[in-house]
């Protein structure tokens, strides 16, 4: 997104830090579509309110420090254009979501290539459309949630683009609620305390080639339509409830191309209707695919799951949703027409983890004689699992997906 001046006349206006308000003053005296060059060195200034169209742009070693007080800059106006700058020191404050950087009712703004550093809130965009949020890179300090923000919060939105940041220490990574047809791609959200991407009530929206590793779970999804999910990957979200995917209450989207790799629970699904999984990598994970009973008629298809603890697990008899060509590598058949499809249906749900569903203690009685039995038992006797939760058409061999 570039800013065409709609006047003539534009300058640049150079800035040097000084006591006080440098920035606020230049502003005021500044006119529409000028230029605030902020030469190198520390301003000490919060509260500064962009009301006008201009381009805020930083030379390298130009730094606003808030000094722990109130918010940095807050942009009322369409057609601003903030880059390169370093933002740090945004105050806690429980009566206000105080961030680096606010949006209000504003549009085509660009928030592009700034350091955001211990601030409370970093960009945070209340009823917004049409901007862009690039290239920034955002790092909190706080250590619990209580005490922490999100990285990149967007709260009633349109057409807002968030994409190339780095998000790290927060509570949200980017937090979109009643945001829509938006687009989320090539984010590194890492090391938050909640997690690194969050829809509440947000319809119509894109996320692609993110990393989502090592956060509290990786990425919410809940009480949202139509939203495609390709291509990402979700990594190390480790912990008692932790996910690399959560969906709920949210129908009618797409999940497909996207790594899920060391999680305690890969995907977990609950009100999930009408989805499309395909194509996906399920790896290493305690619990691959945790589908409840109240999700209906989705597909997962042509997805390789590989190497999990357990790799389906409902808390239904019944199954309302269709799982076909997937590879699994805990399946036992075999293949005797060599057509690359196992001859036997593969039943990816088994009873030890129906059981640890209920109980989590069984844990510790994972690999003991006890299991085994179990095993045999459930072949023997496979009615004490969902009868209809099978894959007809295993598949021999992984995809060749390529995830690296």
């Amino acid at each position: 997104m570039t800013l065409i001046p709609c006047w003539g006349n534009t300058k640049t206006i150079d800035l040097y830090p000084g006591e006080g308000t440098v920035i606020s003053d230049a502003i005021r005296q500044a006119a529409p579509y000028d230029t605030l060059l902020l030469k190198e060195g520390i301003y000490r200034e919060n509260s500064i309110v962009v009301d006008k169209p201009l381009v805020l742009l930083g030379m390298e070693g130009a730094i606003v420090d808030g000094q722990m007080g109130d918010e940095i800059f807050v942009i009322v106006s369409d057609d601003v254009s903030l880059e390169n700058l370093t933002l740090k020191n945004v105050g806690v404050s429980y009566l206000k979501d105080r961030a680096a950087i606010r949006l209000n009712r504003v549009s085509n703004v660009t928030i592009r290539n700034n350091q955001l550093l211990n601030t409370f809130f970093g960009i945070y965009l209340q009823k917004s459309n049409e901007c862009l949020v690039d290239g920034n890179t955002i790092r909190g300090a706080a250590e619990e949630e209580s005490r922490a923000g999100n990285a990149i919060h967007i709260w009633q939105g349109n057409r807002i683009r968030v994409t190339h940041n780095t998000l790290s220490h927060h509570r949200d990574g980017i937090y979109f609620e009643f945001v829509d047809e938006s687009y989320i791609a090539f984010n590194q959200s890492r090391n938050n305390m909640r997690y690194g991407l969050h829809f509440m009530f947000s319809n119509d929206d894109t996320y692609e080639n993110n990393v989502f590793q090592n956060n509290g779970s990786g990425v919410a999804v809940m009480f949202s339509n139509r939203i495609s999910m390709e291509n990402n990957e979700f990594l190390d979200n480790w912990g008692g409830a932790s996910y690399g995917l959560l969906l709920k209450e949210i129908s009618d989207g797409i999940i497909r191309g996207n790594r899920f790799q060391s999680n305690t629970v890969g995907i977990y699904a609950e009100g999930a209707n009408r989805l499309i999984f395909s194509q996906n990598l399920l790896q290493n994970n305690g619990k691959a695919m945790d589908i409840k009973g109240n999700c209906m008629d989705n597909r997962i298809i042509e997805n390789n799951f590989i190497g999990n603890t357990f790799e389906v697990l409902t808390n239904s008899k019944s199954n309302l949703n269709h799982f076909e060509s997937n590879y699994w590598s805990q399946y036992s058949g075999y293949d005797l027409d060599r057509d690359g499809v196992g001859d036997l249906p593969h039943r990816p749900v088994n009873l030890f983890a129906l059981i640890i569903d209920k109980v989590p203690a069984a844990h510790m009685l994972l690999h003991s004689f006890l299991v085994s039995s179990l095993e045999v038992a459930e072949r023997m006797f496979p009615q004490f699992i969902p009868e209809q939760l099978i894959d007809s058409q295993p598949q021999i061999s992984p995809y060749p997906y390529d995830f690296d």
